[in-house]
């Protein structure tokens, strides 16, 4: 099966954040706390799928309740912060929803990520992962972690299955106007 059928029967997104949906910097405040940065666009895309009833989960080594709060204001439910066995917190996913491997994209970054990602239908990773994880990714995105790989694959799921936008364009968003007849019609 060529890559863009595995894309076609994804049912799942599992990302991991540090290096996925952050690009893995830290910012630490004299008081200790940690700053990350997120791509808006990544957190559109998250919404979008979710819209289109595609399951979205986060796991984890990570316990931020910034990113935490962040995540379920999108929607998402199903997260497993300060994981440190991903493959437990997976393993319970599949139980949880019984869900097919096959159907699950899993994009990480870093060797933490690599036992799960040998499991799932497509592993997938940003452009500047860790040798270890591109070599076992079926799909690298051109986009670095932080910067838009989150996005790159959701689109393309939801591009395949025709429920990209414009066809699930939110109401909150101006819609178009609507064409008008020309006087004298």
């Amino acid at each position: 099966m060529n890559l863009l059928e595995q894309f076609r029967y994804v049912h799942t997104f599992i990302f991991d954040v540090d290096g996925v949906l952050t690009d893995s910097s830290l910012l630490i405040l004299e008081s200790g706390k940690l700053l990350r940065r997120m791509n808006t666009r990544d957190g559109f895309a998250m919404k979008q799928a979710l819209r289109a009833g595609l399951r979205i989960s986060i796991i984890t080594g990570g316990n931020s309740a910034g990113v935490i709060d962040r995540l379920r204001a999108l929607g998402i439910r199903d997260i497993y912060a300060g994981v440190e066995d991903k493959v437990e917190a997976y393993e319970e996913l599949l139980h949880t929803y019984d869900l097919h491997e096959s159907g699950i994209c899993y994009m990480g970054d870093d060797l933490p990520d690599y036992e799960v990602m040998q499991r799932v239908g497509v592993p997938a990773c940003p452009a500047d992962a860790a040798p270890e994880i591109k070599a076992i990714s079926s799909y690298i995105s051109p986009w670095r972690g932080g910067e838009g790989c989150v996005r790159d694959v959701i689109e393309k799921v939801l591009k395949l299955r025709g429920q990209w936008v414009p066809h699930l364009i939110p109401p909150y968003l101006p819609q178009p106007p609507a064409d008008k007849k020309e006087e004298g019609e």
